[in-house]
């Protein structure tokens, strides 16, 4: 096919009807994808369309995900640089597309040196208004929530981004399947009060305020992932809470030293196995916590608690402190509900769950969400 001589570049700042979502800062020129399922939307016409990226990384490279009307239709890794990627050609030019552009990783707090960002298009087409969608919807978690391990054989165990997924993922499918718009708040092998490992700093309610404050490095920081989040920019009718897997880990892997103060954190067991009682009230202190912190930051949302996609060691104490604090503040737009677990059918790369866990997990969520949206 000769080159087309009709496309034309268009800085992603200039483009009035361009959709972004996912946390961000107010910055379009370039315009910086933080958080797994964040991307830019278009509805536009011509044959051809190309993306400008910049991808930068020490370990764990960006990938992305490409969606034409709804459908994906392909996935690729973004090597280091700045330069064009084809998103599509050939394609009938007096037809509308909708296109999303998809960043399909988590934010890499394990690599200071990892960014995505989007500077320019260029098409022989125009683009037209995004339809907005009747809902929003907030999602926050773990691993689980990154979609780590959606995607690949079961026999994969190497920690990388090619096995992560936000499209083969329960907070894409049920937001596709409520007809609302996402965003995604994220980190494998992180909890609400400590890591899988014991390591105190690992917990995203601490960083749930800012733009994405998780990402450390001095790049990162200049890019705004330290910013003081907007909300009132993007209020979400539900938030979907995913966490405690590796709070509840944390009972079973060794203690963590801190390397600067020497102070020693563990999760301890009692002697029948049971969980240390102190230790279980402090993970419920910390659901309370959060809980008070998003109705803060989300108003009117109905906060969700969902649990339970590898198994569910921790839901008794979510039920007591989701209990604790409605009983407390007279918050009734709070609920549990428990995910269906992850079984030998089920399980994905990386022992994490896979797309049909995924699957039956959106399902459970779609009917649960559908009676709380209908009063929206």
């Amino acid at each position: 096919m000769k080159e087309n001589n009709k496309l034309q570049v268009h800085a992603l700042a200039e483009i009035e009807n361009l959709k972004v979502h996912g946390r961000t800062t107010g910055q379009r020129a370039p315009l910086t994808l933080f958080w797994t399922g964040s991307a830019i939307e278009l509805q536009v016409t011509g044959s051809e369309l190309w993306v400008e990226v910049q991808s930068e990384y020490d370990i764990y490279e960006p990938w992305i995900s490409i969606l034409i009307n709804g459908v994906p239709v392909s996935r690729q890794m973004l090597t280091e640089g700045r330069y064009w990627v084809c998103v599509f050609r050939g394609m009938s030019e007096g037809t509308v597309k909708n296109v999303r552009i998809v960043k399909d990783v988590q934010a890499m707090s394990a690599d200071p040196g990892c960014s995505l960002q989007m500077y320019a298009v260029k098409s022989d087409g125009a683009f037209l208004p995004v339809a907005e969608k009747p809902y929003k919807i907030e999602f926050i978690g773990d691993s689980i929530t990154s979609g780590e391990g959606a995607i690949g054989a079961k026999a994969e165990e190497d920690w990388i981004p090619m096995w992560f997924s936000a499209i083969h993922n329960y907070t894409f499918k049920t937001a596709e399947a409520l007809d609302a718009d996402y965003r995604v708040i994220s980190q494998s092998g992180w909890g609400v009060l400590t890591s899988w490992d014991n390591n105190p700093n690992g917990n995203i309610p601490a960083y749930y305020e800012q733009v994405c404050g998780l990402l450390t490095g001095e790049k990162n920081q200049a890019l705004g992932a330290g910013d003081r989040h907007d909300f009132e920019s993007w209020q979400p009718d539900v938030v979907v809470i995913n966490l405690g897997s590796n709070d509840g880990g944390a009972f079973h892997t060794p203690e963590w030293k801190d390397p600067v103060t020497g102070e020693v954190y563990k999760q301890r067991l009692n002697e029948d196995g049971g969980y240390h009682e102190e230790d279980l009230t402090a993970f419920e202190y910390a659901v309370d916590s959060f809980l008070v912190k998003l109705r803060k930051s989300n108003p009117k949302a109905h906060l969700v608690w969902a649990y339970g996609m590898l198994g569910f060691p921790m839901m008794p104490a979510i039920y007591r402190a989701v209990d604790c604090y409605t009983k407390r503040t007279g918050d009734r737009t709070v609920s549990v509900i428990q995910l269906p677990d992850t079984t030998e059918e089920t399980i994905g790369a990386r022992t994490h769950p896979g797309e049909l866990s995924h699957r039956r997990a959106a399902e459970t969520l779609v009917g649960y969400l559908q009676g709380i949206l209908v009063e929206v």
